[in-house]
């Protein structure tokens, strides 16, 4: 059987993965902290990518495979070390790869890469500049990883790489910030914006993952859902309200809330809540002749009070 080498394996996706790997190949992995009860038959590593010992434990487990999605992703710590371990972290991974044998590398990216702008096109495909650093600075890592990724690509060719760029993701498991969000009785608003919104349930990105590497694919992939509504129809489907406020009041004072700690968004985030990000997912589909198995009620479900 083919192994699989999971980073970040501990998170919700991480283990939603593994299970639904585990039907077909070997499967270990790494994380800074531990998995409980994990199967039996899965080694998980814990381990910094940053450190020696994870190259150690590429050498030593030569996985066929590496699925990447060990990044920090919220804003609870410090901004430099975010950085260091998810850019340097996957620039270590990468130079592992290359120099070990792996054959294919999956990287889970998102779309929040592109940027929240008044002048997005709907359905934006792939080649679509990323440009969420010029408005939200915060997330300039995460562009950072998939242009370390982008350029992989070129530069090793015999390497099947893939960029999978997932729409918002929703689940039981997960913990993304739209899922964060989403969870507030009261979720904030952009007084006069209600855009529409795409969402992907956690188990779909599992598919998505597990087709990835099924088909051997190579280059970038936006993953998309079952369709889109508005923001608005987000929230009251999952069992909240929304608070409609003024921008002139809120960016400076959600500014302050988040650099006092209280408040778990940068300014940046706020235009996620005004502009339309809605992906074209038809280089995937026809790849890999993709369909999600969740409909838009049963991942707003999924987060239900």
């Amino acid at each position: 059987m083919e192994k699989i080498l999971i980073t970040g394996i501990s998170g919700g996706q991480g283990r939603l993965l593994t299970r639904r790997l585990l039907e077909g190949y070997e499967v270990c992995g790494v994380d800074k902290v531990p998995w409980e009860g994990h199967p039996r038959d899965v080694e998980v590593h814990v381990v910094d990518l940053r450190k020696k010992k994870f190259e150690d434990v590429i050498r030593t487990e030569m996985p066929n495979a590496v699925v990447h999605m060990g990044f920090i992703r919220h804003f609870r710590g410090d901004e430099k070390s975010r950085h260091d371990v998810n850019v340097r972290g996957t620039k270590q991974l990468l130079d592992h790869c290359a120099n070990y044998g792996v054959q294919q590398l999956v990287v889970l990216s998102s779309s929040y890469v592109y940027g929240a702008f008044p002048e997005n096109p709907f359905y934006m495909d792939e080649d679509h500049p990323l440009s969420a650093s010029r408005s939200y600075p915060e997330i300039r890592d995460l562009v950072e990883v998939d242009t370390l990724a982008s350029a992989f690509i070129w530069k090793y060719p015999h390497i099947r790489t893939a960029i999978l760029r997932p729409v918002n993701v929703l689940g039981h498991y997960v913990h993304s910030m739209i899922g964060q969000y989403l969870r507030i009785d009261r979720s904030p608003t952009m007084m006069g914006f209600d855009p529409l919104m795409q969402f992907i349930h956690e188990e779909d990105v599992a598919e998505a993952i597990a087709l990835t590497l099924q088909h051997g694919l190579q280059g970038v992939f936006n993953v998309t859902g079952p369709g889109q509504v508005p923001l608005s129809v987000a929230i009251r489907e999952t069992g909240g309200s929304a608070l409609p406020l003024p921008e002139f009041l809120a960016r400076p004072a959600f500014e302050r809330l988040f650099d006092w700690g209280i408040w778990p968004y940068p300014a940046g985030a706020l235009d996620y809540l005004k502009f339309p990000v809605t992906l074209s997912g038809k280089r995937f589909v026809e790849a890999t002749k993709y369909r999600p198995l969740f409909g838009l009620e049963e991942i707003f479900q999924s987060l239900v009070r």
